[in-house]
């Protein structure tokens, strides 16, 4: 497994991603549609991608492990002490990746169908 992670800020239509390296450096962001994200996932490396755990991350979570990738959800309290500027989708994203690199950091586990 590479050592990228991809935060990703999950909205209505437009999703923004942020991939970095563990080490914290950063190697895009993106702004994706509904329909771009699982193709742009799809054409990425198996990697570790990260999503602010709420109803539609469960899913997206399923979708990104048929595509080979592990997926961890984070908590929204434990992501906005990380948000170094204005609160927008870009500033969420990487606020993921960087809350999620912390050793101490708890994850939520995904929910399967059947438990949603």
């Amino acid at each position: 497994m590479k050592n990228m992670m991809i935060g990703v800020d999950l909205a209505k239509n437009i999703f923004q991603a942020h991939g970095a390296l563990r080490t914290g450096e950063v190697q895009f962001r993106k702004k994706l549609t509904r329909t771009q994200f699982p193709v742009f996932m799809a054409q990425q490396e198996p990697c570790l991608v990260i999503f602010e755990a709420c109803g539609s991350a469960h899913y997206w979570a399923r979708e990104m492990e048929a595509l080979g990738h592990e997926v961890k959800l984070i908590a929204p309290q434990y992501t906005r002490p990380f948000v170094k500027r204005q609160k927008n989708d870009a500033a969420d994203a990487e606020a993921i990746v960087i809350a999620a690199r912390q050793p101490e950091m708890r994850f939520v586990e995904s929910k399967t169908v059947e438990q949603q």
